[in-house]
Protein backbone atom coordinates (compact mmCIF):
# COMPACT_ATOMS: atom_id res chain seq x y z
CA UNK A 1 0.00 0.00 0.00
CA UNK A 2 1.25 3.18 -0.85
CA UNK A 3 2.11 5.95 1.84
CA UNK A 4 0.55 9.11 2.17
CA UNK A 5 2.19 12.25 0.92
CA UNK A 6 3.23 14.92 3.90
CA UNK A 7 3.99 17.89 3.08
CA UNK A 8 6.12 19.15 6.19
CA UNK A 9 6.02 22.95 7.02
CA UNK A 10 9.07 24.32 8.94
CA UNK A 11 12.37 22.60 8.80
CA UNK A 12 14.69 23.95 11.78
CA UNK A 13 16.32 22.69 15.11
CA UNK A 14 12.79 20.19 15.51
CA UNK A 15 11.50 20.18 12.08
CA UNK A 16 14.77 18.75 9.97
CA UNK A 17 15.00 15.55 12.04
CA UNK A 18 11.14 14.90 12.37
CA UNK A 19 11.00 15.47 8.42
CA UNK A 20 14.11 13.34 8.23
CA UNK A 21 12.91 10.48 10.32
CA UNK A 22 9.70 10.51 8.13
CA UNK A 23 11.87 10.24 4.97
CA UNK A 24 13.53 7.26 6.36
CA UNK A 25 10.33 5.57 7.06
CA UNK A 26 9.61 5.73 3.19
CA UNK A 27 7.18 8.64 3.67
CA UNK A 28 7.20 10.92 0.70
CA UNK A 29 7.41 14.37 1.49
CA UNK A 30 6.74 17.51 0.83
CA UNK A 31 9.15 20.22 2.43
CA UNK A 32 8.78 23.86 3.01
CA UNK A 33 10.83 26.28 5.15
CA UNK A 34 10.76 30.48 5.01
CA UNK A 35 14.34 30.06 4.36
CA UNK A 36 14.33 27.83 1.95
CA UNK A 37 17.92 26.91 2.19
CA UNK A 38 16.53 24.71 5.46
CA UNK A 39 14.27 22.85 2.96
CA UNK A 40 16.16 22.03 -0.14
CA UNK A 41 18.54 20.57 2.79
CA UNK A 42 16.14 17.20 2.58
CA UNK A 43 16.43 16.86 -1.51
CA UNK A 44 19.15 14.51 -0.57
CA UNK A 45 16.95 12.37 1.87
CA UNK A 46 14.46 12.32 -1.16
CA UNK A 47 12.00 15.04 0.30
CA UNK A 48 10.88 17.97 -2.70
CA UNK A 49 11.61 20.86 -1.21
CA UNK A 50 9.19 23.80 -2.09
CA UNK A 51 9.35 28.14 -2.03
CA UNK A 52 5.94 28.30 -1.08
CA UNK A 53 3.50 26.94 1.48
CA UNK A 54 0.37 26.63 -1.25
CA UNK A 55 2.61 24.55 -3.41
CA UNK A 56 4.26 22.09 -0.78
CA UNK A 57 0.54 21.41 0.78
CA UNK A 58 -1.71 21.07 -2.27
CA UNK A 59 -1.13 17.18 -3.17
CA UNK A 60 -0.36 16.34 0.53
CA UNK A 61 -2.48 13.75 1.89
CA UNK A 62 -1.41 14.79 5.33
CA UNK A 63 0.36 18.69 6.09
CA UNK A 64 2.05 18.99 9.21
CA UNK A 65 3.75 21.99 10.99
CA UNK A 66 6.04 22.82 13.45
CA UNK A 67 6.76 26.85 13.06
CA UNK A 68 7.52 28.56 16.13
CA UNK A 69 4.63 30.38 17.34
CA UNK A 70 0.79 31.05 16.95
CA UNK A 71 1.11 34.48 14.68
CA UNK A 72 3.60 32.25 12.40
CA UNK A 73 1.05 29.07 11.90
CA UNK A 74 -1.48 31.63 11.83
CA UNK A 75 0.50 33.72 8.74
CA UNK A 76 1.73 30.08 7.19
CA UNK A 77 -0.84 27.30 7.19
CA UNK A 78 -3.94 29.59 7.67
CA UNK A 79 -3.16 32.36 5.12
CA UNK A 80 -6.24 31.94 1.87
CA UNK A 81 -3.79 30.82 -0.27
CA UNK A 82 -2.27 27.72 1.84
CA UNK A 83 -5.90 27.24 2.91
CA UNK A 84 -7.30 26.92 -0.96
CA UNK A 85 -4.68 24.81 -2.17
CA UNK A 86 -5.32 21.93 0.73
CA UNK A 87 -6.37 18.91 -0.99
CA UNK A 88 -10.08 17.72 -0.14
CA UNK A 89 -9.91 15.61 2.85
CA UNK A 90 -6.18 16.62 4.00
CA UNK A 91 -5.36 16.11 7.32
CA UNK A 92 -3.82 18.97 9.20
CA UNK A 93 -1.40 17.78 12.33
CA UNK A 94 0.16 21.33 13.64
CA UNK A 95 2.89 19.90 16.27
CA UNK A 96 3.85 23.22 16.93
CA UNK A 97 3.17 25.13 20.18
CA UNK A 98 0.43 27.48 19.82
CA UNK A 99 -2.28 28.99 21.93
CA UNK A 100 -5.47 26.32 22.82
CA UNK A 101 -7.98 28.77 21.85
CA UNK A 102 -6.23 29.23 18.85
CA UNK A 103 -5.98 25.17 18.12
CA UNK A 104 -9.71 25.44 18.79
CA UNK A 105 -10.49 28.45 15.87
CA UNK A 106 -8.33 26.53 13.63
CA UNK A 107 -9.98 23.43 13.75
CA UNK A 108 -13.11 24.82 13.50
CA UNK A 109 -12.24 26.62 10.49
CA UNK A 110 -10.26 23.42 9.00
CA UNK A 111 -13.63 21.81 10.25
CA UNK A 112 -15.72 24.07 7.60
CA UNK A 113 -13.53 23.35 4.94
CA UNK A 114 -14.09 19.49 5.39
CA UNK A 115 -10.56 18.79 6.62
CA UNK A 116 -9.21 17.17 9.53
CA UNK A 117 -6.98 18.43 12.05
CA UNK A 118 -5.11 17.86 15.19
CA UNK A 119 -3.15 19.92 17.40
CA UNK A 120 -0.22 17.92 18.27
CA UNK A 121 2.51 19.75 20.01
CA UNK A 122 5.45 17.22 21.53
CA UNK A 123 7.96 17.79 24.27
CA UNK A 124 11.33 15.96 24.42
CA UNK A 125 13.57 18.88 22.42
CA UNK A 126 15.97 18.39 19.56
CA UNK A 127 17.36 15.27 21.17
CA UNK A 128 14.25 14.04 21.48
CA UNK A 129 13.20 14.62 17.79
CA UNK A 130 16.82 13.07 16.43
CA UNK A 131 16.29 9.45 18.47
CA UNK A 132 12.44 9.39 17.33
CA UNK A 133 11.49 9.59 20.86
CA UNK A 134 9.05 12.74 21.05
CA UNK A 135 6.21 12.62 23.57
CA UNK A 136 3.08 13.80 21.49
CA UNK A 137 0.14 15.34 23.11
CA UNK A 138 -2.91 15.23 20.38
CA UNK A 139 -5.94 17.22 20.41
CA UNK A 140 -8.91 16.65 18.17
CA UNK A 141 -10.88 13.80 17.25
CA UNK A 142 -9.94 9.98 17.92
CA UNK A 143 -10.75 9.31 14.49
CA UNK A 144 -8.23 12.06 12.66
CA UNK A 145 -5.69 11.01 15.86
CA UNK A 146 -5.85 7.17 15.19
CA UNK A 147 -5.58 8.04 11.07
CA UNK A 148 -2.24 10.03 12.23
CA UNK A 149 -1.12 6.90 14.26
CA UNK A 150 1.28 5.32 11.91
CA UNK A 151 3.46 8.70 11.30
CA UNK A 152 3.16 9.79 15.11
CA UNK A 153 4.87 5.84 15.83
CA UNK A 154 7.79 7.34 13.14
CA UNK A 155 8.38 10.29 15.17
CA UNK A 156 7.74 9.43 19.35
CA UNK A 157 7.86 6.92 22.07
CA UNK A 158 4.48 7.95 22.79
CA UNK A 159 1.59 9.52 21.31
CA UNK A 160 -0.84 10.58 23.68
CA UNK A 161 -4.70 11.09 22.77
CA UNK A 162 -5.71 14.07 25.76
CA UNK A 163 -8.97 14.73 23.70
CA UNK A 164 -10.86 17.71 21.71
CA UNK A 165 -9.19 20.18 19.90
CA UNK A 166 -7.11 22.39 22.31
CA UNK A 167 -6.38 19.95 24.55
CA UNK A 168 -2.93 18.92 23.33
CA UNK A 169 -1.75 22.50 23.53
CA UNK A 170 -3.55 22.76 27.38
CA UNK A 171 -1.10 19.18 27.75
CA UNK A 172 1.99 21.37 25.99
CA UNK A 173 1.08 24.37 28.23
CA UNK A 174 1.30 21.99 31.75
CA UNK A 175 4.47 20.56 30.02
CA UNK A 176 5.92 23.85 29.71
CA UNK A 177 4.96 25.24 33.21
CA UNK A 178 6.88 22.10 34.58
CA UNK A 179 9.84 23.10 32.54
CA UNK A 180 10.48 26.24 33.05
CA UNK A 181 9.88 26.45 36.69
CA UNK A 182 12.04 22.77 37.35
CA UNK A 183 14.80 24.91 35.19
CA UNK A 184 14.29 27.60 37.57
CA UNK A 185 14.28 25.67 40.81
CA UNK A 186 17.67 23.62 39.20
CA UNK A 187 19.24 26.81 38.71
CA UNK A 188 19.09 28.37 42.10
CA UNK A 189 19.92 24.98 43.53
CA UNK A 190 23.49 24.73 42.11
CA UNK A 191 24.19 28.84 43.13
CA UNK A 192 23.23 28.34 46.87
CA UNK A 193 25.60 24.80 46.71
CA UNK A 194 27.99 26.98 44.70
CA UNK A 195 28.22 30.08 46.89
CA UNK A 196 28.18 27.88 50.26
CA UNK A 197 31.17 26.18 48.70
CA UNK A 198 29.88 22.81 47.79
CA UNK A 199 30.81 21.45 44.61
CA UNK A 200 27.69 21.75 42.62
CA UNK A 201 28.93 18.97 39.78
CA UNK A 202 28.53 16.67 43.37
CA UNK A 203 25.54 17.73 44.45
CA UNK A 204 23.67 17.75 41.35
CA UNK A 205 24.98 13.85 41.56
CA UNK A 206 23.94 13.19 44.95
CA UNK A 207 20.24 15.20 44.04
CA UNK A 208 19.64 12.51 41.62
CA UNK A 209 20.28 9.69 44.06
CA UNK A 210 17.10 10.99 45.69
CA UNK A 211 13.47 12.60 45.57
CA UNK A 212 14.78 15.57 43.82
CA UNK A 213 16.07 13.39 40.94
CA UNK A 214 14.42 14.70 37.60
CA UNK A 215 14.71 14.70 33.81
CA UNK A 216 15.93 18.76 34.12
CA UNK A 217 18.31 17.85 37.00
CA UNK A 218 19.98 15.17 35.14
CA UNK A 219 20.08 16.88 31.27
CA UNK A 220 19.91 20.96 31.86
CA UNK A 221 21.92 20.41 35.28
CA UNK A 222 24.57 19.26 33.60
CA UNK A 223 24.55 21.91 30.70
CA UNK A 224 24.99 24.60 33.72
CA UNK A 225 28.05 22.31 35.26
CA UNK A 226 29.45 22.15 31.63
CA UNK A 227 27.98 26.14 31.16
CA UNK A 228 26.87 24.70 27.86
CA UNK A 229 24.14 26.83 26.61
CA UNK A 230 23.67 26.65 22.83
CA UNK A 231 20.14 25.21 22.20
CA UNK A 232 18.00 22.85 21.90
CA UNK A 233 15.02 24.96 23.21
CA UNK A 234 15.50 28.39 23.00
CA UNK A 235 15.51 31.06 26.16
CA UNK A 236 13.05 33.29 23.38
CA UNK A 237 10.29 30.00 22.99
CA UNK A 238 10.05 29.03 26.67
CA UNK A 239 9.44 32.62 27.45
CA UNK A 240 6.76 32.61 24.67
CA UNK A 241 5.20 29.05 26.28
CA UNK A 242 5.26 31.09 29.69
CA UNK A 243 3.32 33.48 28.31
CA UNK A 244 0.70 31.44 26.91
CA UNK A 245 0.53 29.42 29.92
CA UNK A 246 -0.18 32.65 31.79
CA UNK A 247 -2.60 34.17 29.14
CA UNK A 248 -4.97 30.66 29.36
CA UNK A 249 -4.52 30.73 33.08
CA UNK A 250 -5.88 33.96 32.97
CA UNK A 251 -8.65 32.81 30.45
CA UNK A 252 -9.79 30.51 32.80
CA UNK A 253 -9.13 32.89 36.17
CA UNK A 254 -6.25 31.26 37.55
CA UNK A 255 -3.32 32.61 39.40
CA UNK A 256 -0.17 30.68 38.86
CA UNK A 257 2.50 32.59 41.10
CA UNK A 258 5.28 30.10 40.20
CA UNK A 259 4.79 29.88 36.52
CA UNK A 260 4.18 34.04 37.15
CA UNK A 261 8.19 34.38 39.05
CA UNK A 262 9.74 32.31 35.75
CA UNK A 263 8.02 34.22 33.78
CA UNK A 264 9.74 37.39 34.53
CA UNK A 265 13.18 36.09 35.07
CA UNK A 266 12.74 34.35 31.22
CA UNK A 267 11.87 37.96 30.41
CA UNK A 268 14.82 39.60 31.60
CA UNK A 269 17.09 37.07 30.53
CA UNK A 270 15.72 38.04 27.09
CA UNK A 271 15.98 41.68 27.38
CA UNK A 272 19.29 41.07 28.33
CA UNK A 273 19.54 39.92 25.05
CA UNK A 274 20.29 36.53 25.77
CA UNK A 275 17.30 34.96 23.91
CA UNK A 276 19.00 32.33 22.15
CA UNK A 277 20.42 30.19 24.50
CA UNK A 278 19.38 27.26 25.78
CA UNK A 279 16.35 27.91 28.29
CA UNK A 280 18.62 26.34 30.97
CA UNK A 281 20.43 29.48 30.54
CA UNK A 282 18.07 30.67 33.02
CA UNK A 283 21.02 30.79 34.88
CA UNK A 284 22.65 33.50 33.84
CA UNK A 285 20.08 35.40 34.60
CA UNK A 286 19.88 34.39 37.89
CA UNK A 287 23.78 35.00 38.57
CA UNK A 288 23.19 38.45 36.95
CA UNK A 289 20.70 38.98 39.63
CA UNK A 290 22.85 38.07 42.70
CA UNK A 291 25.81 39.56 40.90
CA UNK A 292 26.58 42.60 43.86
CA UNK A 293 26.65 40.07 46.79
CA UNK A 294 27.73 36.68 45.24
CA UNK A 295 30.27 34.29 45.51
CA UNK A 296 32.99 36.04 47.80
CA UNK A 297 35.38 35.33 44.89
CA UNK A 298 34.18 32.09 44.02
CA UNK A 299 32.98 30.64 40.54
CA UNK A 300 29.09 29.85 40.56
CA UNK A 301 29.74 27.03 37.75
CA UNK A 302 32.47 25.94 35.33
CA UNK A 303 33.62 29.51 33.85
CA UNK A 304 33.74 28.35 30.50
CA UNK A 305 32.81 30.62 27.75
CA UNK A 306 29.42 31.12 27.28
CA UNK A 307 28.04 30.66 23.43
CA UNK A 308 26.71 33.38 21.29
CA UNK A 309 22.94 33.93 21.67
Amino acid sequence: MNQPRIAFLGIGLMGHPMALNLLRAGYPLNAWNRTFSKAESLRSDGALPYHQAQDAVKDADIVISMLENGPVVDAVLFSEATLAALKPGALVIDMSSIPPAMAKRHHQLLAERQHGYLDAPVSGGTLGAEQACLSIMAGGSKADFERAGPIFSRLGKAATYIGPAGSGQLAKCANQAIVGITIGAVSEALLLAAQGGADPAAVREALLGGFASSRILELHGQRMIDRSFMPGATARVQLKDLQTILDTAQQEDLQLPLAEQAFAQYKHLVERGLDGVDHSGLLLQLEALNAPARLNDRETIKPNDMPEA
